[in-house]
């Protein structure tokens, strides 16, 4: 045992030859050993693995997989981690690719697609094998002309990207959800509808709007509502809340499109006085706590978040595997309604 103060010193951190020495077999034995090659005897690899536990001995992981042509490793870039939804995709997508044997990076775009571009570069340079992508922008054209020369396979979350980039795609029902939910508030009698939502340019929105027109297409009626797209936080929650309720002819309903935009309804309708249920209904998109928890509690467009992680990573393993033509995978949406999806007042209702 060594008497030397560990604190004077880094550790000595062991090698290859040296496990091959105490193992008594040559540097090319230990290699086939750690690679896990199947002309190894019982005896040798017994040696050999005792070795490695009596000096502890850790292989250079990046350095066996740049011979081998693999880093073992994905990049995932997401908006925001803080954003519950995210998070939710990051820890399926995690949960899949560990299991896989690779390591996932992840970096945040803050919803810059400028800072995208950045991070799809940086993994780049660390020669990721594949890349997990919720971009910031669907149509910006360096980000757009960087994936189609990026060199390894892409599988994008709920974004639509053109079919030269060659990426794998999970999507969410929006549209049906969406649909859904408008035909519960047209038949508890709203008309005046405010949808409040990220920008048109993103899939989510496109989709959710057309799922509302398309249920009051249904119904034969006159569309009434009123579409406010801008960003995903809930500054526009609040902004677009506003720009609501001060209209000469308010809608009787609201429609926050995703769960930050909620938080900027809710505030404002706090500080109005409004009482969701009962003043105002209320719907949103994507069930986290605080929707069951609230009072009352909040109607949802919910979808599977974590199981989005979880097919998105799969998706991109199976390409890894077996190099095929890109798929694209749909995952449903459901409405949940709760009680503040509440009737239009009598006056309205027609």
């Amino acid at each position: 045992m060594s008497t030397r103060d560990p604190g004077d010193v880094a550790p000595h951190r062991a090698n290859v030859r040296e496990v091959a020495e105490l193992a008594g077999v040559a540097i090319s034995s230990v290699s086939r050993v750690l690679s896990e090659h199947p002309d190894v005897s019982s005896a040798m690899r017994a040696r050999v693995l005792a070795a490695v536990d009596e000096l502890g001995y850790e292989p250079d992981f990046l350095a066996q997989s740049l011979r081998r042509g693999s880093t073992l490793s994905v990049g995932f870039v997401v908006g925001d981690i803080s954003n519950p939804v995210m998070a939710n995709f990051a820890r399926g997508a995690e949960t899949v690719l560990r299991g896989a044997g690779y390591s996932m990076l992840l970096m945040n775009s803050d919803g810059d697609p400028a800072l995208d571009e950045m991070h799809i570069r940086f993994f780049q340079s660390r020669r990721v094998d594949g890349m997990l992508l919720s971009l910031a922008s669907e149509k910006r054209r360096a980000t757009l002309d960087l994936l189609e020369n990026v060199g390894v396979p892409v599988v994008v979350i709920d974004r639509e990207v053109p079919p030269r980039i060659g990426a794998n795609a999970v999507l969410s029902d929006h549209r049906a959800g969406m649909r859904a939910a408008t035909e519960h508030l047209l038949e508890l009698g709203h008309r005046r509808i405010g949808l409040i939502i990220p920008s048109l340019e993103m899939r989510a929105g496109r989709e959710r709007v057309g799922g509302m027109r398309d249920a009051i297409a249904a119904r034969g009626i006159a569309d009434e509502s009123i579409v406010l797209p801008g960003s995903l936080l809930a500054e526009h929650g609040e902004s677009a809340t506003t720009q609501l309720l001060d209209l000469p002819n308010p809608p009787t309903a609201i429609i926050a499109g995703g769960n930050q935009l909620l938080i900027g309804t809710l505030r404002v309708l706090t500080a109005r006085g409004k009482l969701v249920g009962e003043d105002i209904a209320l719907v949103t998109c994507d069930d986290l706590p605080l929707t069951e928890l609230y009072r009352p509690p909040i109607a949802t467009i919910a979808r599977d978040t974590v199981g989005i992680g979880r097919a998105a990573a799969q998706l991109l393993h199976a390409r890894l595997q077996h190099p095929e033509e890109p798929a694209t995978v749909i995952l449903p949406t459901t409405y949940r309604a709760r009680a503040s999806a509440s009737p239009a007042p009598a006056e309205v209702a027609r």
